[in-house]
């Protein structure tokens, strides 16, 4: 079981988040942007030199992660584990939550309510999906309807999928639109260890959901809930799910497209020796394997074929501390040039904020974020419309990046 089932007792008190130094890859000035905790970022070349720190934007109750809709600049939206949904206005949090679906989610360990995403067109429709783990321990995928925009509607709500999940762990969770403007959603392999039910698992059969990202239009179409997109890889192979678009993960437990070129990075959750970053230039994940059972990061875990496999940009052992890798975003917010452009993550255990560069199927320059404290219970990564990233503790603390 991976240690981020391990929760913490008790918050950790937060200290003032300073940092000095910066990696050079700064960037040009860009317009003021007004955003979510009413600050105004001014993005000017001097920024670019002034190195990063952590603003704390709040306290939540087992936050797990941020997200806003397309183009609300005044919002965010921090979800937490045990089913609620708190709106952050303005720098305010709101004190009636946008959802409460407590009463529906199973949570603890690895369980509970574990992804947000707001369609591309929720200005004009209010569409939302949530997945979570259900009161019958299966993973829901949901949609609802907003009722104002602070407000949604549970009565909305309308069951796209159900998966069986035979485990407590490795849920995946993570709900992203991609640049295509399809939903693309992250599932655990089903949980124990070494991918243990099936013949050979989960994660390399595509007769499962288990272990994959998928890919979908989840609107209704005729009597069915949700449809595959002709383009995915497998929509005309026999014995294979439509809705599968790439597969031989672990655990993907966040993932995300580069905002600026739709690039995708997968932090997948190891088991108990290594844990990997994925990346893939836009498009080319369709249908890509990457690794897991057979692969643990490079290491062959089991004498099992795996068909064209992908391999990690980035590994870390937990000889070194790792136990449970934390995805993040590539940077696309000029306010902090010197990050911008780098891939920034973390780890569960190791509590280290780090970024690397990512091209060319290989990663350079990783290194830890210059002057910045670790982060206990480091559990997640968001980002907001305008782009800002923000740094998510279990513990209750919800940081974002910020020009020192």
């Amino acid at each position: 079981m991976s240690p981020r089932a391990l929760l913490l007792a008790a918050a950790v008190a937060a200290a003032t988040l300073v940092a000095c130094g910066s990696d050079g890859d700064g960037a040009g000035a860009n317009a003021n942007t007004a955003t979510a905790d009413g600050t105004t970022t001014v993005a000017t070349p001097a920024a670019t030199n002034r190195g990063v720190k952590l603003v704390k934007v709040g306290s939540f109750d087992q936050p797990l992660y941020v997200t806003a809709p397309p183009a609300d600049k005044r919002r965010i939206f921090v979800v937490g584990q045990g089913g609620e949904i708190d709106v952050v206005r303005v720098g305010r949090k709101l004190s009636t939550p946008f959802l409460d679906i407590r009463s529906q989610v199973t949570a603890g360990g690895e369980q509970g309510l574990l992804g947000l995403a707001f369609a591309p067109d929720y200005a004009r429709s209010g569409l939302f999906y949530v997945y979570f783990t259900g009161k019958d321990t299966k993973e829901h995928l949901v949609e609802f309807h907003r009722k104002s925009d602070d407000l949604a509607d549970p009565a909305s709500a309308r069951t796209v999928f159900v998966h069986d999940d035979p485990e407590p762990n490795h849920n995946g969770g993570q709900l992203a639109f991609g640049p295509d403007n399809f939903l693309y959603v992250g599932t655990g392999d089903g949980g124990g260890g070494n991918d243990q039910h099936g013949a050979r698992g989960n994660a390399q059969n595509l007769r499962s959901p288990l272990g994959k990202i998928l890919r979908i239009d989840p609107r209704a179409s005729g009597d069915k809930p949700f449809s595959a997109p002709s383009s995915n890889p497998f929509v005309n192979r026999a014995g294979a799910l439509p809705e599968i678009y790439a597969y031989g993960l672990r655990n993907p437990w966040r993932f995300s497209f580069d905002r600026a070129n739709g690039d995708l990075v997968i932090g997948d959750v190891g088991q108990d020796a290594v844990e990997e970053i994925d990346f893939a230039r836009k498009g080319t994940a369709r249908g890509a394997n990457f690794g897991w059972r057979p692969y643990e990061g490079r290491h062959r875990n089991f004498n099992e074929p795996a068909p064209g496999a992908k391999f990690p940009v980035i590994t870390k052992s937990h000889d070194d501390g790792w136990c449970s890798i934390t995805g993040g975003y590539i940077v696309r917010d000029r306010a902090v040039g010197g990050l911008y452009g780098r891939y920034v993550y973390g780890d569960y255990c190791k509590g280290q904020l780090r970024s690397a560069r990512l091209s060319g199927g290989k990663a350079s320059g990783d290194q830890p974020i210059p002057g910045l404290p670790t982060i206990s219970g480091l559990d997640s990564f968001g980002q907001d419309a305008a782009g800002r990233v923000y740094v998510v503790s279990q513990t209750g603390a919800v940081y974002r990046f910020a020009a020192r």
